[in-house]
């Protein structure tokens, strides 16, 4: 769990950690967004945080920033190394005891966090890391790039979740929904959402 003191008040983003698929998906389209967003990263200056493997978007997405000049930190468990792929020409790799650890440096090693389209793991990265910010223990950019409406049944089922009485209406405040790499890079460098009630913020805690 993270340490609430390590809270992101800067709008200037250095690093940020990219959850997403380590396939390439069915559309066609979520490979070339990756690849664009790769190239962005390296041409600001923002280094890429990410799962360390070498396949599928995962791959594309640091492919992208190396070729582009930019700095990559590949962060992967010792027992995933083999089956995600690991990137062996990445700036820096670490490798992990055990999932969870791997999630502890991804979160204090970034600055903000971007999700494109992914699977389960993709899926459990961004509840967890959303839940962290709804219980304040960071106030660090959520920012989910919903590439040809990929996310929609998760922004569904946010809203379910709050007109069903499980969360607070301002659980929909603690991310910000983009549709291209170059809104979501956008959005880093001026650290404000782009649509209103759908960015950062702080949603009351849930009583458990």
């Amino acid at each position: 769990m993270p340490d609430h003191r390590q809270q992101q008040t800067e709008a200037h983003i250095r690093a940020v950690c990219v959850f997403c698929g380590s396939r390439f998906g069915a559309n066609t389209r979520f490979k070339k967004t990756a690849a664009r967003l790769g190239q962005l990263l390296a041409e600001n200056n923002i280094r890429l945080i990410y799962g360390g493997g070498h396949v599928g978007l995962m791959g594309t997405i640091a492919d992208n920033v190396l070729e582009n000049g930019g700095k990559v930190t590949g962060i992967i468990p010792e027992f995933l190394e083999s089956l995600e792929v690991g990137h062996d020409g990445l700036s820096e790799k670490i490798e992990t005891d055990s999932m969870h650890s791997r999630k502890r440096r991804m979160f204090e090693m970034s600055d903000a966090f971007l999700t494109m389209p992914g699977g389960l793991g993709t899926l459990d990265e961004t509840f967890e890391i959303i839940t962290w910010k709804q219980l304040r223990l960071h106030n660090k950019p959520v920012i989910i790039l919903d590439d040809n409406g990929y996310w929609q049944p998760f922004q569904k089922l946010i809203t379910s979740t709050i007109e069903n009485g499980f969360a607070d209406e301002s659980a929909a405040r603690l991310y910000t929904t983009v549709n291209s790499a170059d809104e979501a890079i956008s959005v880093l460098k001026s650290g404000t959402p782009q649509h209103p009630g759908q960015g950062p913020g702080t949603a009351k805690p849930e009583r458990f």
